[in-house]
């Protein structure tokens, strides 16, 4: 409808509550009697637990329970969830090792949950920890992902030989070793991408309320799926039915996929509530999320690509070891089934993947923006700009080479994927022209002169988006004719409730102003799956268009009842019932005010003017696009400076092309922030090194620079909208595009590779050794 339509570039309604400060997220809620919770947690990243004596923290003042894993076992409650279906080598069952909420007699990582301490206060809680008395006997840890499967080194379950998680396998191993045979050009390459943490704006955080006389919980939480999120519960921790679980997420600062897990302080705070009858909460600090929250990427990879004298892909194959960390996370083992990303838009005819997923100690591993994808992406990109080099190709040319054809698709590649639709090729064109790459040569020389190393890189990646599931959402009209619709999808930051509000009010001619948008309630959203994998467009979008279309059905029926015209003259535009037949209108705000009345309805209709709808998505969708980064770096400090980024991107319809840019925006300063300077390290005995903002770079305004986004749309029509996924598609080009630059700087010193992250200490390092040789 006019400025709120499909396509336009809508202000997100949900900013002015948030700058004036109505947030609701969980550090703003307050409850009658509320108690507060801290978790001791352990020094060590592996040790056995020969004694805790809590009588001490037990006397401290406004102490109203002390808790520990016999205490968390005897209250009857359940571990976390753990994934199953999961297979090792020999096609036995993955290993699944228990996850308690509170260990008993052995610490796995550092920050693993020893205790638990609710008092009146936070600092008493915090007072009351510190006299807690235990004994540890510290043992050897492990926390080398690609060391954890070598003989001798320290087990993390004792029953889990060689710390094998489990395995998964991808494509052909005969036709690839086939085409390795015949190929006159093998390029290989190991490489080592570094564990990160989502480091969100907003802590995680919980509160947790149970009712006695009903006997039902309430969570407060961080969260993305809380449907999922509440049969988890049910199932695995409280053991009662979902309804009697209430869960609740309120605004939501950030997730990347890290909030979405049933986490330790959840339960925590659930039996704390219940023990002392007070509502109890908890919210981590920043120190707290480097030891608490689970992290991400950590994994090594070994590649070959294969191809002819004419530099036709013929094969491709990696062998990649991927931590789990101590323990094993529901949605873990998701980034398996993106493994396809590997692939990228080429026409390679055979592929093999082994993947070799590893326990250590260390903070589990989990879906962070990309899951896997981003990896995956930059694995083939700087394999296939490694190969022109080695080849003496360029590195566009080589793509185009191998790049699928339009008239191609659908193509099934070698590894899962099937692409139903796409321009690859163009992609890639645009972007260079934009980039304006035949100029580059000429600022490469005139930063030699300035004593600079100038670099363009470039990506031309694809993903899997919504991947198949449901999603529901309802639209539901008040007696005065305004509007609230509900969505199943969570919001973290992604503007959900403008994109959703567009879809309706372009459906059926609305004010947003006239309509509430009503989120992350159990008790209020009849049906949800939640957010993650790009999916929220596809699924809570369609979803909200097949409820649309239900409520303009059913108001097309009262409309020409009350105008008494057959239903099949009745025409509704711009939120307008008309009707050749009669010079009479009605607004759809007016035939909802009617259609409480039940006689202004046809016969047998029901009363009111709300639909709801589940859509369920059967095939992903693909979206993909070309990245271009320039950058330069100082030959003397090694410090690195982003001086243009161009996007091409094809996700299909773009609802709004404001939120559009914010996603990608923020998706290429993750990407960015990985191969510059995010990283998490231990040492060899697994204590943090980057346990803070201190130590762990992030990246900010001044590393990057205005990027520029166009869009190359090519509707799917896997979906009534024909979107494609795009939270995730700045990350997954941005990780191979800034380190393929970074390497074309660098190559003028012979420099094949460079390590993530490329702070200015290892560039340094690099460019000095180079120079020596």
């Amino acid at each position: 409808m006019g400025e709120f339509a499909i396509g336009q570039p809508v202000p997100r309604f949900e900013d002015p509550r948030l700058i004036k400060g109505g947030g609701r997220y969980v550090a703003d809620m307050a409850f009658p009697g509320m108690a507060f919770g801290y978790v001791l947690r352990s020094p060590h990243a592996h040790a056995r637990i020969r004694s805790i004596d809590t009588a001490k923290a037990k006397a401290a003042p406004g102490v109203l329970a002390v808790l520990t894993g016999a205490d968390y076992k005897a209250a009857g409650f359940g571990d976390l969830p753990v994934p199953g279906g999961l297979k090792r080598r020999d096609g036995s069952p993955g290993y699944r090792p228990r996850y308690p909420a509170l260990v008993q007699d052995r610490v796995r990582m550092i920050g693993d949950y020893v205790a638990f301490v609710v008092a009146e206060t936070y600092y008493q809680a915090v007072d009351a920890a510190e006299l807690i008395e235990i004994d540890y006997e510290p043992l050897p840890a492990i926390v080398s992902t690609g060391d954890a499967i070598k003989p001798g080194v320290p087990l993390v379950w004792e029953d889990c030989p060689n710390n094998i998680g489990f395995i998964q396998i991808e494509g052909s191993k005969d036709a690839t070793d086939a085409a390795f045979a015949r190929a006159a050009h093998v390029v290989k390459h190991h490489f080592v991408v570094n564990r990160v943490t989502a480091a969100t704006m907003e802590p995680r955080g919980c509160i947790g309320v149970f009712e006695p006389t009903e006997g039902r919980y309430t969570i407060y939480t961080t969260l993305q799926r809380t449907h999922v999120f509440q049969t988890e519960l049910s199932q695995y921790v409280l053991k009662v039915p979902d309804n009697k679980i209430r869960v609740v997420a309120g605004d939501i600062g950030g997730s990347f996929g890290m909030k979405s897990a049933v986490y330790n302080e959840v339960a925590l705070v659930l039996l704390g509530a219940k023990l002392t009858g007070r509502p109890v909460k908890w919210v981590a600090t920043r120190s707290e999320s480097f030891l608490c929250d689970a992290q991400a990427r950590d994994n090594v990879t070994d590649a070959e690509l294969a191809l002819d004298k004419d530099g036709n892909f013929l094969g491709f194959r990696a062998r990649i070891i991927a931590a789990i960390g101590a323990y094993l996370q529901v949605g873990m083992q998701a980034f398996t089934g993106n493994l396809g990303t590997l692939a990228g838009v080429y026409r390679t005819p055979a592929s093999h993947i082994d993947v070799t997923a590893v326990f250590t100690h260390t903070q589990p591993v989990r879906p962070y923006r990309g899951n896997g994808r981003p990896e995956a992406a930059y694995v083939i990109e700087r394999m296939v700009d490694l190969a022109a080099d080695q080849l003496g190709i360029d590195a566009a040319d080589l793509r185009r080479r191998n790049t699928i054809a339009p008239s191609a698709l659908p193509f099934k590649t070698s590894v899962t994927f099937t692409y139903d639709c796409g321009e690859f090729e163009k992609n890639m064109d645009l972007a260079l022209q934009a980039a304006d790459k035949r100029g580059f040569e000429a600022r490469r020389a005139q930063s030699r002169k300035n004593g600079k190393l100038r670099g363009l890189g470039f990506s031309n990646t694809i993903e899997r988006s919504a991947a198949a599931g449901t999603e529901g959402a309802e639209i539901r009209f008040d007696r005065t004719g305004s509007v609230a619709i509900f969505s199943g999808s969570i919001n973290q930051g992604q503007g959900h409730e403008t994109a959703f509000k567009q879809i309706v009010c372009d459906k059926l001619g609305l004010d947003p102003n006239e309509v509430t948008y009503i989120q992350g309630d159990t008790d209020q959203v009849f049906f949800a799956e939640g957010t993650g994998g790009s999916r929220s467009a596809t699924f809570s979008g369609s979803a909200f268009t097949m409820a649309a279309e239900k409520i303009e059905t059913k108001a097309k029926a009262i409309a020409a009842n009350m105008l008494k015209v057959d239903v099949a003259e009745i025409k509704f535009a711009d939120g307008v019932f008309s009707s050749p037949k009669t010079n009479q209108t009605m607004t759809i705000k007016e035939v909802a005010k009617a259609a409480v009345n039940p006689n202004n309805l046809p016969a047998g209709m029901e009363a009111g003017l709300i639909a709801t709808a589940v859509y369920q998505g059967k095939v992903a969708s693909y979206p993909n696009g070309c990245h271009v980064c320039e950058l330069e770096i100082d030959e003397d400090t090694g410090e690195v400076q982003i001086l243009k980024y161009n996007v091409v991107d094809d996700v299909g319809t773009v609802i709004n092309p404001l939120l559009l840019h914010g996603q990608v925006d923020g998706g290429v300063a993750m990407g960015v922030g990985q191969i510059l300077m995010e990283d998490i390290k231990h040492d060899e005995q697994g204590q943090i090194l980057t346990g803070s903002f201190m130590d762990y770079a992030m990246p900010r305004a001044s590393d990057l620079v205005a990027f520029h986004v166009d869009s190359n749309p090519v509707p799917t029509k896997t979906n009534p909208l024909g979107v494609k996924g795009a939270g995730e598609a700045g990350c997954v080009g941005a990780m191979p595009a800034v380190a393929n630059a970074l390497v074309d700087a660098l190559s003028a010193l012979g420099i094949k590779h460079i390590e993530m992250p490329a702070t200015p200490e290892r560039l340094w390092k690099a460019i000095h050794e180079a120079r020596g040789k």
